[in-house]
């Protein structure tokens, strides 16, 4: 309990920061989904619709601000630190769980891994880690319930995120594993059980693809889940791969130390402990299908570390509760005074590092010292203006990949495309997207047009297709007019000018999104 209200006290900080963009997108269909309106219908992204039906819930109990979302984040964090407790103590004792929910609750906060944003990989785990649960309780109980309800939560993990799916794996090689072991090998009771994990598995699947049918948005739903999601996620494993894959885990060691070296012990420990040896497949394999999850795209955003941290938390547990046998004779007070000391310099040393961002920074700079020039403390204020000159049932268009925008102005948007990025990548489908795009935004005729003109917006290729760019200077000309500059100066200064003064504005900076409003 002290664990999370630590924790909750510190995320209490943090509740302010502005969305990015993958939280403006989980919002903005949230808030879709609220208004009866099906996923994948007015919004197109690769993500599975579990993140969308997750946040509309949220928006619905918290309410519809970044604030409401923050606070929904808050108490997903709180339950998953309270099963990172169950899983440590039912695998090991009651001492590692303690040690392994403290461990997890620092480390979800870091700023390394955008621990304060409400990613999709904070479900994940969530669905993840009690489905695990229930499968360890399942092999212990041998019902036939507990192994579909298992698989089900699992299969939650993965309507969530595809990448949910190598915890699936990950519980029926742990499933397969147990009955090998067993003398004698049973097959018939191996394919049981086996059988009840995945039909549980699939389920979730199954019923999202029945109500995507139902809602009329099915094929949408495929193509863009599947067909260009595997477009997406096709690349090769490169040296740039491998450089960032190497970034990213230094910076997590750096923030991290105490707790790397002590999950470095506990992963020796599961051959050298014979005290814990017999968990190694369990400690040991769930370790590795966590760090997987990372892999798909070989793309290694920083929130995809979220995915291994309740493993590398177990793994510190083993770690210290390994080192309690160098005290064999130790008294009661040592012997829990130890593992005490050891997680208290743990947290103390990442707390240190990440001092700034934890204690002293504001909201707004905790936004800009992550993600730099990118207009998502902005967004706030470019929707404030266009929430203000417009009615409800206007549409409007952001031509540029920042969703928050449709969300903070509770406008729907008069394109699918509420990212852009797809349109710059490279395969067959590009040229056919910025098509659509236009298209939609001509039909639909949106009161304003907010475009980006910032590079992390677009991730233009060198042979990136240019059509939309063409199309937009004429179309502006031919239908709209100026009303909005701002202009990103530095991180701790923006430039906002609105009506006539936007006109005359002559920004300089690389980071400016101009506002557009349809002529009379």
């Amino acid at each position: 309990m002290i664990i999370i209200l630590i924790t909750a006290l510190i995320r209490y900080h943090l509740l302010g920061v502005p969305l990015e963009r993958d939280e403006g997108e989980y919002a903005y269909a949230g808030q879709l989904i609220l208004q009866g309106i099906f996923p994948y219908a007015e919004a197109y992204n690769m993500k599975m619709p579990g993140i969308y039906a997750a946040y509309a819930l949220i928006l619905a109990i918290f309410g519809q601000t970044h604030i409401g979302i923050h606070l929904g984040l808050l108490f997903i964090n709180a339950a998953t630190i309270i099963l990172v407790f169950l899983l440590g103590r039912k695998v090991m004792n009651e001492t590692a769980g303690a040690i392994a929910a403290a461990v997890f609750g620092f480390l979800s906060l870091s700023q390394k891994v955008q621990g304060f944003s409400a990613n999709t990989e904070h479900f994940v785990i969530l669905a993840a880690l009690l489905g695990i649960l229930l499968l360890l309780y399942a092999v212990e109980k041998e019902k036939w319930y507990l192994f579909f309800l298992s698989g089900f939560l699992l299969g939650l993990a993965f309507i969530l995120k595809q990448h949910g799916l190598f915890f699936v794996l990950f519980g029926g090689f742990y499933l397969v594993f147990i009955h090998i072991r067993l003398k004698p090998f049973k097959l018939s009771d191996c394919f049981k059980e086996c059988l009840l994990f995945f039909a549980g598995a699939v389920s979730p699947f199954l019923i999202v693809c029945l109500v995507m049918y139902l809602g009329g948005v099915f094929e949408k739903f495929w193509f863009w889940t599947f067909t260009y999601a595997r477009e997406y996620a096709s690349s090769t494993f490169s040296a740039a791969d491998l450089s960032i894959l190497k970034k990213r885990c230094f910076r997590i060691f750096i923030t991290s130390a105490p707790v790397c070296i002590l999950a470095g012990i506990g992963l020796s420990a599961l051959f050298l402990n014979k005290e814990i040896r017999h968990k190694r497949f369990f400690l040991g394999g769930f370790f590795i299908f966590s760090f997987l999850s990372v892999f798909p795209g070989f793309y290694f955003r920083a929130h995809y570390f979220i995915f291994p941290l309740p493993s590398l938390a177990l793994l510190c547990a083993a770690g210290i509760v390994s080192l309690m046998r160098f005290f064999p004779n130790a008294g009661s007070l040592i012997k829990k005074g130890i593992p005490v000391l050891l997680v208290l310099i743990s947290a103390a040393y990442f707390l240190y590092q990440e001092r700034g961002y934890l204690f002293v920074w504001s909201p707004t700079m905790v936004s800009r010292m992550t993600y730099g020039g990118n207009p998502f403390v902005e967004s706030i204020e470019i929707a404030k203006y266009i929430k203000e000159n417009s009615t409800k049932n206007d549409r409007i268009a952001v031509i540029g990949s920042e969703p928050q925008i449709y969300f903070y102005a509770d406008r729907r948007s008069a394109t699918g495309y509420i990212y852009t990025y797809a349109l710059m990548e490279r395969h067959n489908y590009a040229l056919t997207m910025q098509k659509e795009m236009i298209k939609e935004i001509e039909t639909n005729s949106p009161l304003f047009l907010v475009f980006v003109g910032i590079k992390t917006s677009w991730l233009m290729k060198r042979d990136s297709k240019t059509l939309i760019f063409d199309w937009f200077e004429q179309y502006i000309e031919d239908h709209y007019r100026r009303v909005g500059v701002v202009e990103i100066v530095s991180l701790d200064k923006t430039i906002y000018k609105w009506g006539e003064e936007s006109i005359r504005h002559n920004p300089r900076s690389k980071h400016v999104v101009f506002v557009f409003k349809k002529r009379d």
